[in-house]
């Protein structure tokens, strides 16, 4: 035993120098921790930071979009994907299942409710996965059918909070108001980029940013009570009122979806402008797409208002008649010939749609009658091409009016030859887009100042309401005085009203005078080569304003190939577009009918035995049509008859002795017919309705008691569509005139 206690000596000294080493080397640790705060040249610090530090995402709210009424036309709400747990471990309570359990049953319940078939929806829930979506049909569930899932207590079914893009109108000024697109970042996050319209062109003001919030933790994620926290509020997106107004954009959707489900045309594209602010008070067009689903988008890419030109027609007369009269070089009275004009001997003919034309008339009558020729002469004789040429920069035709919306096109204005420089006069060859043709009507309708379009209301803080930007009216130019607008709106009225010469007059609209020009453009051979040459392939369109006097709405309508028999009806689809848009747009914004001035009534004396110069002389002064049937001295008989009221303007027949001779009833109504009938005792025959166009009986022929007069009436469309015929039929077909093809 002694042997051994100096070894057992020795070996306990060494371990208490090795724990001895060991306990210092910890306390050398220890307070160097202390002093230093790092381990592994990583600091404590930062290290319990991360690990119970929990960072948050704050989601940005992109901006509202407003019509200028602050209805709203486009905003950001809540949604939920649905979601379904697979897994079996995710259960710890068999009571209380947190996975699905019956497949079979949960598809069957689920089926009634989301757009998906039971067996699809069964495949998905036997799949060999932790956790399962539902494609389309799961996403962008709203919150009512939430609560309709969550109702069924289904195990397993669950949500995920997402957000979505809304459009509450649906297709409703799809390409002005434009769409956002939902884009997905690795970090798990995600934002909407506008993809068209005013979503792309103020993307930067609608798109707010991300805030964050951090915060202490324990170690399963919990909010501690007395952690610190750090916000970093997010900055919702600025909120966009438009110059839209939804009501009207209603009126104008409507009507579009008449028009498409009548006439199928191939595109149609229609806009409502204030010609005092310049504001765009809807926008619409066909095909167009929901903003949403997108559905239909493949169909019409571009605003055809903004990003298409193509030759406006005869709208385009309605400038080359501004710039004329602005000139002083305008006489409505002056004459001329119609028909066809060269505007040098080299240069083909230029035809109006009547190829034969109406004769020799007034400069007036050709604007009526919407005449080529007229306006060929007068940006050639009249007014000279270089005069022509600058007012086409005056009302802003060769460059883009600077609307905030993307991709903005500019128009094409050929005018190298003189026949170019002719035919830009009427509208052919050269192309401008629908919002150049409203932005130049505005100096027409608002005393010849031209305002800017604009879409852009104003731009407003989401969170305080305070006004970023605020839009303003801007004029652009004055290309035409006060005096020569009015003037250009008196005539513009006579094409609606005039019905024996005016191309309009399928655009009067009861209680309001409406000033505007029809159009009816050739479309170009997409295989080259001249124009369509079917009945129904031109762009028909109207340019209108009303009240005329002082036009609170200008309204552009172009419907391009309806499906019509004849070129003549293409007004039909245009006025069922801009009539009830432009009465209802009136009538909601107050604007009161004109007040009709109550036509004089006349009680018609006994005239029989009267000297016939001194009866026509007393009728006419009162306001009254007088014909003469035959050429006594004195009046035998009449009609009306004594002490009948008579209207302001009204046919009143005499008899006179002697033979009775049958008048020109071109133009006169059945009722007037009849009384030539009644008094000359013949047998009436008629078709048709409206006004005679033909009679069986002609000027100057004896009238005998018992003889039939067969007349045929037409309205005023038909009559202007038997025209278009007749110009049809002397048509040769060769290539001058598959070069110069009618139109109004």
């Amino acid at each position: 035993m002694n042997k051994k206690q100096p070894y057992m000596n020795v070996g306990a000294a060494g371990l208490f120098a090795l724990f001895g080493l060991l306990f210092f080397i910890l306390l050398f640790r220890y307070f160097s921790i202390q002093i230093t705060g790092e381990v592994g040249s990583q600091p404590l610090a930062a290290k319990a930071q991360q690990k119970y530090s929990r960072t948050g995402n704050l989601e940005a709210v992109r901006g509202v979009i407003y019509d200028q009424k602050g209805e709203v036309i486009s905003e950001d709400t809540t949604s939920y994907t649905l979601i379904a747990i697979l897994d079996k471990k995710m259960t710890t309570n068999p009571k209380k299942p947190n996975h699905v359990t019956d497949p079979q049953k949960t598809a069957s319940e689920l089926a009634k409710i989301i757009d998906l078939k039971e067996s699809e929806i069964y495949k998905i829930l036997t799949k060999d996965q932790f956790q399962v979506e539902f494609g389309k049909a799961g996403r962008d569930i709203s919150h009512q059918t939430k609560k309709e899932i969550e109702a069924l207590k289904l195990p397993g079914i669950t949500f995920k909070r997402d957000s979505k893009r809304f459009y509450p109108n649906g297709v409703f000024a799809s390409h002005l108001v434009g769409y956002a697109d939902r884009i997905d970042e690795e970090d798990g996050t995600y934002n909407y980029v506008g993809k068209m319209g005013i979503e792309k062109t103020l993307d930067k003001e609608l798109t707010g940013t991300d805030g964050k919030i951090n915060y202490e933790s324990d170690l399963w994620g919990y909010l501690l009570p007395n952690g610190e926290q750090k916000v970093s509020p997010a900055q919702n997106g600025n909120d966009v009122y438009l110059t839209i107004d939804k009501k009207i954009q209603t009126f104008l959707e409507d009507a579009m979806n008449k028009v498409v489900e009548e006439y199928k045309p191939k595109k149609i594209i229609a806009i409502v402008a204030d010609p005092k602010t310049g504001n765009i008070l809807a926008m619409g067009q066909r095909p167009s797409f929901h903003p949403k689903t997108k559905e239909g988008i493949e169909n019409s890419w571009h605003n055809e208002a903004i990003e298409t030109s193509f030759e406006p027609g005869s709208t385009m007369k309605i400038f080359t008649l501004a710039a004329a009269i602005e000139e002083n070089k305008f006489n409505p009275n002056d004459l001329f010939q119609s028909g066809s004009y060269k505007v040098t001997s080299k240069d083909k003919a230029i035809h109006d749609h009547k190829r034969s034309g109406w004769g020799t008339i007034s400069y007036l009558e050709g604007v009526q009658r919407s005449s080529n020729v007229a306006f060929a002469k007068i940006a050639n004789e009249h007014l000279g091409f270089d005069k022509f040429r600058e007012y086409l920069t005056k009302f802003g035709f060769d460059r883009p009016t600077g609307i905030d919306l993307p991709s903005e096109t500019t128009g094409k204005i050929q005018y190298t030859w003189p026949i170019e420089k002719a035919t830009t006069a009427y509208g052919q060859g050269t192309a401008i887009t629908p919002i150049q043709q409203i932005q130049a009507m505005t100096a027409i309708a608002n005393n010849g100042k031209m305002m800017k379009p604009q879409v852009i209301d104003k731009i407003v803080n989401h969170d305080s309401g305070e006004v970023i930007r605020d839009v303003t009216p801007e004029v652009v130019s004055t290309p035409v005085s006060a005096e020569t607008a009015k003037e250009v709106r008196d005539i513009l009225e006579t094409v609606v009203t005039n019905k024996e010469t005016g191309t309009g007059t399928r655009y009067q609209i009861d209680g309001y005078s409406v000033a505007g020009k029809t159009g009816t453009a050739s479309i170009p051979n997409p295989k080259g080569g001249g124009y369509l040459d079917g009945q129904e392939d031109y762009i028909f369109s109207f340019l209108g304003m009303a009240p005329k006097d002082d036009p609170k709405l200008i309204v552009y309508v172009a419907v391009q190939q309806p499906d019509i028999d004849h070129y003549s009806m293409g007004s039909i689809p245009v006025s069922m577009v801009f009539n009830p848009v432009m009465k209802n747009s009136l009538q909601y914004l107050n604007i009161q009918p004109s007040q009709q001035e109550k036509a004089s009534t006349t009680k018609l004396a006994d005239l029989q035995g009267q000297g016939v110069p001194e009866t026509v002389k007393q009728l006419e002064e009162s306001g009254l049509d007088v014909v003469v049937l035959g050429k006594g001295a004195k009046v035998t008989g009449q009609l009306p008859a004594a002490d009948t009221n008579v209207l302001e303007g009204e046919k009143i027949i005499i008899q006179t002795g002697g033979k009775l001779a049958a008048p020109d009833m071109t133009g006169w109504s059945l009722r007037d017919v009849m009384k030539v009938a009644k008094i000359s005792g013949l047998k009436l025959n008629s078709t048709g309705n409206g006004y005679v166009v033909k009679q069986n009986i002609k000027e100057g022929a004896s009238l005998r008691k018992g003889d039939f007069l067969i007349v045929d009436l037409k309205t005023t469309e038909e009559k202007l569509e038997m025209e278009a015929k007749e110009a049809e039929e002397k048509t040769d077909g060769s290539e001058e005139d598959l070069e110069n093809l009618p139109r109004d």
